[in-house]
């Protein structure tokens, strides 16, 4: 596990830059952290860098919002109004999880047993007036990913 100071909303967009140059199609995200730790700026970020340029908003209420960008799939997810884990089923939401898609999930212990692993894992969490990112991989795509993004994090601000 690695983790990176990001001191300021300029560190978290460099982050998300750098996640969208590392990312490849299949890879599965888990954005984790409380209300407001920062996970859907750094989806934002990530999405904004990809060259979308269109509002990104928290999928919330929605549980999906969908991005077409570059002939890329990006799902993002968020399941924390969930009761129950089978809600994931039921919404049909595994449908989505593709080898041709990126997939963030936003709250993925809500949708537990169902939800496909992560590769990646960010754990956000605030850092005085900052905020903490915590990164995991699981997997080999993961790995890659990490390593990766841990080579722009060298000269790239956070």
């Amino acid at each position: 596990m690695s983790e990176i100071e990001l001191p300021d909303l300029a560190a978290s967009e460099a982050l998300g830059k750098a996640l969208a140059d590392c990312m490849s199609p299949g890879l599965v995200i888990y954005l984790q952290g409380d209300l407001g730790a920062g996970k859907t700026t750094l989806a934002r970020a990530l999405l904004h860098a990809l060259g979308y340029a269109g509002t990104v908003k928290s999928p919330t209420y929605t549980l999906v919002e969908v991005y077409v960008v570059s002939r890329l799939y990006l799902y993002h997810f968020d399941f924390y109004r969930f009761v129950s884990p089978e809600e994931f089923l039921d919404a049909g939401l595994d449908e989505y999880f593709r080898e041709d898609s990126i997939c963030l999930v936003e709250w993925p212990d809500k949708a537990f047993g169902h939800v496909p692993p992560a590769d990646l894992i960010l754990s956000l969490r605030e850092a005085g007036a900052g905020r903490c990112c915590a990164l995991a991989a699981c997997g080999e795509k993961g790995r890659e990913c990490l390593t990766k993004l841990l080579s722009a994090a060298v000269g790239a601000g956070f």
